[in-house]
């Protein structure tokens, strides 16, 4: 494969946040180190990977206090109908997402991206690719799709309990050839591990 065709590592981060001193100690009490070294833009898509057990809410969400970033999400529709704990997913960032009619909402992301990015707008979309807990044949590419569209870079999040670490492992400007992309992430993310590792999709994307 010619690397050339491939997403590029961008490794200038000049965005700086200032996360909560209190979710960076509980982190380090918890025995997880946090990898944070800034953002390349103020605009941007984060893959959360890996995605096996119900731990990893939690454990995003608390490392996303200790570095300090705003994030928008999706999540099941039907989580967010159940009163206050809807409301409070909403004010975490949540989106409710109709899983069978994907397609418009990351048009709509994908609008926003450029309407952020016109405006000098922080916007950063955070998701777990696989989709479930379960074990995936693959990634869903609806992220994908908005980094290459929207023009932003592409964050991989490792939730790796094997060594203990969560964070923003790297930042990439994706090249729009899905599989050459595709196994560029999978060759960095090889050593990372899951809670529940044979949950763990392959990092490849689904074909439909």
């Amino acid at each position: 494969m010619d690397q050339r065709l491939a997403a590029f590592e961008i490794t200038e981060r000049p965005v700086q946040l200032n996360g909560s001193a209190l979710a960076r100690a509980l982190l380090r009490l918890l025995g997880w180190r946090l990898k944070w070294d800034g953002l390349p833009a103020a605009q941007g898509v984060i893959a959360v990977y890996p995605h096996t057990s119900n731990w990893d809410f939690p454990l995003a969400l608390l490392a996303k206090w200790a570095v300090g970033i705003q994030v928008t999400w999706w999540g099941k529709d039907a989580l967010f109908r159940v009163p206050v704990f809807g409301r409070w997913l909403r004010w975490l960032g949540g989106h409710p997402v109709v899983r069978n009619a994907p397609q418009g909402v990351v048009g709509q992301m994908i609008e926003a991206m450029r309407a952020a990015h016109a405006e000098g707008r922080f916007l950063w979309l955070a998701l777990a690719p696989e989709g479930t807990r379960a074990r995936a044949a693959g990634w869903r590419s609806g992220f994908y799709r908005v980094a290459h569209e929207a023009g932003v870079p592409l964050a991989l999040v490792v939730l790796d309990f094997g060594g203990r670490e969560v964070g923003f492992d790297s930042c990439w400007r994706v090249s729009g050839d899905l599989q050459a992309d595709f196994a560029v992430f999978a060759r960095r993310l090889a050593g990372c591990r899951g809670r529940r590792p044979a949950l763990a999709a392959p990092v490849r994307p689904l074909t439909s």
